[in-house]
Formats: C-alpha cells, structure tokens, sequence
C-alpha cells in the first residue's frame, strides 16, 4: 500500500463537492451531502443540515458513519480517485461553529444564513480512511 497524507487527500478532495453520508440504525441509508469547500483536511469533515432530518435522528442514535467520495475519469481516461471515510459524527447547535465553517455557496439551501432556523452542522472525525488512486491504495487512521 502506497503512503497518502491527510495533506495529500485533501488536495484531492479539494474538487470534490460532495459525497456520500451513510448511516446504519439497523438499515443502511445513503445520501449526498455536500462538503460546502471547507477541505483543510485534518480528519474532520463538516456538513449542514436541518435538524428534522431523517439523517440527524440516524445520527442521535448510532454516532458511527461513512463518507464516500468519488472523481470522475481525467481526460485521458485515467480513473479518479476513490475515498472512504469511517467516523463518528457529532452533532453541534453552536452559531460560532457555524460562521466558522459558512460559505456563501450554502445560501443555496439555508436562506438565512447561519440564522437559519434548525440549522445543525455535523462534523465527522474521521477513524479510518481508505482511497483508490488508479493502482495506488492505501489506509489511514488519523
């Protein structure tokens, strides 16, 4: 297995918008979230959410999550890179936290900013981390 860095994931994250969350409270549930450009990769990953989601109660009962991240081919048909994240996620009500991980981008599905009435942020730290990078692969455990 080749030897990636959090400093060279995040480099590779860096034009990946969004991902895959999946839950597991007994099913597997899957949804696309996006990561708002917030890619100063150091284990932790940061998403919105409006707290009456389904995936908030998944959450509040089972912490454990997985994040997938995927590249499409380059131009000359090399295959992108492959990222899978296993974390714990947390969930946090605090507005200082909000305006530290904002984008203007999010005004898109939170209209009044981070005064958005039952906005939450969830932020996945990262256990294990698993990529794909044509035949390179490797794991870290940050």
């Amino acid at each position: 297995m080749a030897d990636k860095t959090l400093h060279d994931l995040s480099k590779a994250m860096s034009d990946l918008d969004f991902c895959m969350l999946t839950t597991g409270t007994g099913r597997l549930t899957s949804r696309p979230m996006s990561n708002n450009g917030d890619v100063e990769y150091d284990g932790d990953s940061w998403f919105y959410a409006y707290d009456d989601s389904a995936k908030i109660r998944d959450i509040e009962q089972d912490p454990a999550v997985g994040l997938s991240f995927s590249e499409g081919k380059s131009l000359l048909g090399k295959p992108g890179i492959f990222i899978g994240i296993e974390g714990r996620a947390e969930l946090i009500r605090d507005k200082a936290q909000f305006e530290a991980h904002w984008t203007k981008n999010l005004n898109r599905w939170f209209p009044q900013g981070t005064d958005t009435p039952g906005m939450i942020l969830i932020k996945v730290h990262a256990e294990r981390i698993r990529y794909w990078d044509g035949e390179e692969e490797g794991e870290l455990r940050p």
